[in-house]
């Protein structure tokens, strides 16, 4: 069945989230009112109404285009944590993330997206990164590769001997001791900066205009789409283990993405000499 809907079914995705950010998100860009925007567990960390309806909107048209799928989304866990079980079971599962970058959405910021990264027992089959601002969609599917706009997407190599570009989790997020082992990267020949959406980030570094980057935290809404981009475009991603990053969870931390196998390995190489 699965193989079915990514051979042609599929195709509906990307209109279902267009669809969606053009009903419940892109309205409200710019337009929220002060009550439609919500402190989750800090003041940085935001929900607003175009969060929730575009998440309640995907919900209903993913599960319809491919029926007997779920949907794992970031504030349907929020409310019920249990919803991350749905991950390892049997069913195919839609990871959705409606707005990544809420703070940048509420701010008028247009460097926010929505993802949407359809998994089977924790494989990453095929993924969408709309930055419905940007007029940016980014569709990957697993070993068909990567297309941003209908062109092909290729990470390539860092230029021999030039500074690594790195995100990493951003400061307002992340704990004294992350803040310790991330700082690790903060050394001769590699600039690091804070990231924005999560989602834009994969995309950066599978386009090759960022050579990689490095996060604490596993939420899989914030990965799942951008792991197959990145993987797809001929990037590979970690763990500071030294293992594959599972979406199911229970992952070392941090992790990261980059543009190729020998970034990748000084990035990790870098984060494992600080823990």
């Amino acid at each position: 069945m699965l193989d079915d809907f990514l051979s042609g079914g599929a195709a509906g995705v990307e209109e279902a989230v267009r669809k969606a950010a053009a009903v419940e998100i892109l309205p409200r860009f710019r337009q929220l009112a002060a009550h439609e925007i919500v402190q989750k567990n800090g003041p940085h960390d935001l929900v607003t109404v175009a969060d929730r309806l575009a998440e309640e909107h995907l919900t209903a048209s993913l599960t319809t285009l491919l029926p007997g799928s779920v949907v794992v989304g970031e504030e349907a866990v929020h409310a019920d944590p249990r919803g991350l079980d749905a991950l390892a079971d049997g069913d195919p599962v839609w990871i959705v993330d409606p707005v990544d970058g809420t703070r940048q959405f509420v701010h008028g910021d247009p460097g926010f997206a929505t993802l949407v990264c359809l998994a089977h027992r924790g494989e990453l089959l095929a993924s969408w990164t709309y930055a419905p601002a940007l007029d940016l969609m980014a569709v990957a599917r697993r070993g068909g590769g990567a297309e941003l706009n209908g062109v092909a997407l290729r990470s390539g190599s860092p230029e021999p001997g030039a500074e690594l570009r790195v995100a990493i989790s951003h400061y307002d997020f992340t704990t004294d001791e992350q803040k310790r082992v991330l700082g690790a990267l903060d050394t001769e020949g590699v600039a690091v900066r804070p990231c924005g959406s999560a989602g834009l980030e994969y995309l950066h570094v599978a386009q090759g205009s960022l050579d990689g980057l490095a996060f604490s935290w596993e939420n899989p809404w914030d990965h799942a789409a951008g792991l197959l981009l990145v993987a797809e475009a001929g990037g590979v991603s970690g763990t500071v283990a030294g293992e594959p990053f599972r979406v199911t969870g229970g992952n070392a931390l941090p992790f990261s993405a980059a543009r190729d196998e020998p970034t990748l390995r000084h990035i990790l190489g870098l984060l494992a000499s600080a823990g």
